[in-house]
């Protein structure tokens, strides 16, 4: 069973993809952006236009409250709410790989480091809701085609997706090669067969932008009345994020079906040196007009079918999201314990797509139907691993608990 399992997903991973394809359909009231590769989703975002996406943008903000037992206080950065900034966010990252995430926040206090009334630079780290704020950090990050910089930082690290020993080396040599200081760089997966010049040059591009941002609030600060809050950074909406992130990856077409969205398209991809098709079909729903809208159905709904006739539920909650596995129609042809490692497995390939799909984020946990082998837990464990590759999102699976839970987490690509 499990070497059939495993044939069929080196099976996958040696098929030839043809077309990759951005899809932006357009309404009155929001966008919908499909990422399709051979005609299946990967990956599916709503824009609405009254609810602007703050992720990733930097502002020259005024600290409006202090909450000493919370260890945490709030920013004024021109939203209609107040953004929430933590002491972990606040102090210098302990670790480049985990950041402040293990270190003792207890040993700080909060009013050390802020005042009330304070100016403050802070970028979005995750995006509002309807009922809270964003929620921001001092620590500053941009992203450029290749990297991405960290000022006040002195590290050099590659994508753990970049799997090639010699690319790798490659890569890490040509930016340690400039000597530069005061800032992380880290080597985004999309770097992979790029130019010297290339990445140099998204090197420099993204330094410049930093200093840009500090000159302004240099400049702000030094006036006499200072116009606080500021936005200095613009991160950009989803479409440029995609672009950005995706159209030097083998991205073959974008289609859509706006002309206000066809020139920005044009524009952005002129912008970042992209040879990409880009076509324009005035149609009220393009998604329909190619199929796509029993895709997207199927990741809006709850409860998922799977081709042996299991199926997982997908719950969201603010702490977290839960999918359950059931064997549903599925009663298997052999003993229980196969039966249950089929349901699981096919399971683990659609759990993948969906949390990519839905760019589900957080912390995830996954009942699986109960497998009385350890190793079999090992299978699926590593299987999960396998398809969450394909994830241009950081994942990190944690493996099993004593509850025979599997616990995993995710950081959202667009917020």
């Amino acid at each position: 069973m499990k070497k059939n399992i495993e044939e069929e997903y080196q099976k996958n991973q040696r098929k030839e993809v043809s077309v990759k394809e951005i899809f932006v359909n357009t309404t009155e009231e929001k966008s919908i952006i499909a990422v399709v590769e051979d005609g299946c989703l990967l990956e599916k975002y709503e824009e609405y236009d009254e609810f602007e996406k703050l992720e990733g943008n930097i502002y020259l903000g005024k600290i409006t409250d202090i909450l000493p037992g919370m260890q945490a206080s709030f920013v004024d950065i021109g939203d209609c709410k107040n953004a929430f900034l933590h002491i972990k966010d606040v102090i210098p990252k302990i670790s480049n790989q985990t950041g402040n995430k293990n270190e003792d926040l207890n040993k700080y206090n909060i009013k050390d480091y802020v005042k009330q009334g304070m100016p403050i630079l802070v970028q979005v780290k995750k995006d509002k809701t309807h009922k809270k704020g964003a929620k921001v950090s001092t620590n500053l990050n941009i992203a450029g085609k290749y990297v991405v910089v960290i000022p006040n930082s002195q590290f050099v690290t590659v994508s753990k997706k970049i799997e090639d020993e010699r690319e790798v080396q490659r890569l890490n040599n040509i930016v340690k090669s400039l000597g530069i200081e005061n800032y992380g760089i880290i080597i985004r997966t999309s770097a992979i067969n790029a130019s010297e010049s290339q990445i140099i040059e998204d090197v420099q591009s993204l330094i410049k932008k930093h200093k840009n941002i500090e000159e302004k609030a240099h400049t702000l600060l030094n006036s006499k009345t200072p116009n606080l809050p500021t936005l200095l950074f613009e991160k950009g909406n989803i479409i440029k994020r995609l672009l950005l992130d995706i159209g030097s990856q083998g991205l073959d077409k974008v289609i859509v079906n706006n002309e206000s969205v066809y020139n920005n398209v044009k524009y952005l991809l002129d912008e970042y040196k992209l040879n990409v098709e880009v076509e324009l079909f005035k149609r009220e729903n393009i998604l329909d007009t190619y199929n796509l809208e029993k895709q997207i159905a199927k990741i809006s709904n709850r409860k998922v079918w799977l081709n042996c006739g299991g199926f997982i539920t997908i719950d969201q909650t603010e702490a977290l999201t839960a999918i359950d596995v059931n064997t549903g129609k599925f009663i298997g042809k052999e003993n229980i314990e196969k039966t249950v490692l089929k349901v699981n497995s096919e399971a683990t390939v659609e759990i993948a797509k969906q949390i990519r799909a839905r760019d589900l984020g957080g912390i995830i946990i996954i009942d699986y139907i109960d497998m009385d082998a350890c190793e079999d837990e090992e299978f699926i464990q590593n299987l999960l691993i396998e398809n969450l590759k394909k994830d241009r999102a950081k994942t990190q699976v944690v493996g099993f608990t004593k509850l025979h839970l599997l616990e995993m987490t995710r950081k959202h690509i667009c917020g």
